[in-house]
């Protein structure tokens, strides 16, 4: 199964520790793939040794950067690579990118296995809001017009809508999924429950789970994963 035909995607941080046997229990769930990402505290030590833990698994598996200080290729089915939209701040839409580009010294296998998203950033109080400076308090026709952008200027094959650890207002998915055609449109953020689940998925082509895994354990995982598929 190619990324495209995904409907559910488990995010792992490698900040934060999983107990024992969620591994198992996450990758028996019936999600399509996991992806390594996290916004604080990602090293290439920690990122290594979660890809350790759950490689033994016939999963797709995704690393998503935060930066381009650790960013792991080995064993790695695609790299998912944001840029923010929303931000104040150009480093987080190209400035990154560039930096990436020449710590690799051009040796980056562009192609399938790089997918760039466009991430539109909706929660001020998470991580990754914070960090990147994107302004947040955005009307559903302003996160729509941004995901228009997003695919015919652009032309990102991911439109990624972040709420990034709480539960989003499905009116501004809505919007974004009425505004795109052939890209694929992601949501995160507080899905805990199958409800949650099939709120967004009815608007998302693809759901992405994390926090509910750490917080709640990993059998939640399969109530949003039997709300979707």
């Amino acid at each position: 199964m190619k990324w495209k035909d995904w409907v559910h995607v488990t995010k792992l941080d490698p900040d934060k520790q999983l107990r024992d046997g969620d591994i198992e229990a996450i990758a028996t769930s019936g999600t399509d793939a996991l992806m390594l990402s996290g916004t604080l505290n990602v090293t290439p030590e920690n990122l290594t040794a979660l890809q350790k833990q759950v490689k033994a698994y016939d999963l797709p598996l995704v690393m998503e950067p935060a930066g381009p200080e650790a960013v792991l290729m080995q064993g790695i089915d695609y790299v998912f690579v944001p840029s923010v939209l929303n931000t104040t701040d150009v480093t987080w839409i190209v400035g990154k990118h560039k930096a990436w580009v020449q710590m690799a010294k051009g040796k980056i296998p562009w192609g399938e296995r790089i997918v760039p998203e466009a991430y539109i950033v909706l929660n001020p109080d998470s991580s990754v809001g914070k960090v990147t400076k994107a302004v947040c308090d955005l009307k559903p026709e302003e996160v729509a017009a941004y995901t228009s952008v997003a695919e015919n200027y652009f032309h990102f094959p991911i439109v990624y809508i972040e709420y990034s650890g709480t539960f989003g207002n499905p009116e501004v998915v809505k919007a974004a999924s009425e505004a795109i055609d052939k890209s694929i449109l992601y949501y995160g953020g507080g899905i805990n429950s199958a409800e949650k689940a099939a709120v967004m998925g009815k608007y998302a082509d693809t759901i992405v789970v994390g926090n509910a895994v750490y917080n709640q354990g990993a059998a939640v995982l399969k109530a949003t994963v039997d709300a979707v598929q």
